[in-house]
């Protein structure tokens, strides 16, 4: 239907952007993590979308990128897997850090969303774990186990699971080392 917008963001609300294509807005659910580091301006966007229906309603679901698109709706095959859910997954860790856990078989690191579950992470494991190697996106194992190891050292600390996924996230990708990723953490969760 509906596969890709661009356009220039007239809104940004909590969850949606409004994107002006030749003067009709869309409204596009975005993930937080994007939607932290977009704001609306003169310069043209790409929106990657999902149109998901509903009995009572339309949606368009956006990405910055045809890979993250693609995994989103594999995620939204599994039964019991909402839309929303899978923005929630999409926003825990970078693409290649979760394609490496769905990978590995590692359905822990998908219980770190709000909503998903124990049996709900291995359902999406068992599901998609075949299928993602399919999709051409290459999985970080490094990655996840550096970030896996600073979560549990910033819980360790006493941060909320929440405030620890939420500060790492903000971390440059040219920090790499564990040490420095905790190191980097703890600054700004300080301030």
């Amino acid at each position: 239907m509906i596969s890709k917008l661009t356009g220039f963001i007239s809104e940004v609300e909590e969850k949606t952007i409004t994107l002006d294509v030749h003067g009709v807005g869309y409204e596009i659910f975005l993930s937080p993590g994007t939607l932290a580091g977009i704001l609306p301006g003169d310069t043209p966007l790409t929106v990657y979308t999902h149109l998901h229906v509903r009995e009572q309603s339309m949606e368009l679901f956006g990405f910055l990128s045809k890979d993250a698109k693609r995994f989103f709706e594999l995620v939204i095959g599994v039964s019991g897997i909402g839309p929303k859910g899978a923005l929630g997954i999409l926003d825990i860790a970078p693409l290649p850090t979760l394609v490496a856990a769905i990978g590995s078989g590692d359905a822990s690191y998908l219980t770190k969303v709000s909503g998903v579950g124990k049996k709900t992470a291995e359902k999406i494991v068992i599901e998609t774990k075949d299928k993602i190697s399919k999709l051409g996106i290459e999985g970080d194992s490094q990655a996840m186990r550096e970030d896996g190891d600073a979560l549990a050292a910033l819980q360790a600390l006493g941060y909320t699971l929440m405030q620890a996924r939420d500060v790492l996230r903000e971390i440059p990708e040219d920090i790499t080392s564990t040490n420095d990723r905790i190191r980097y953490a703890l600054q700004k969760l300080g301030t």
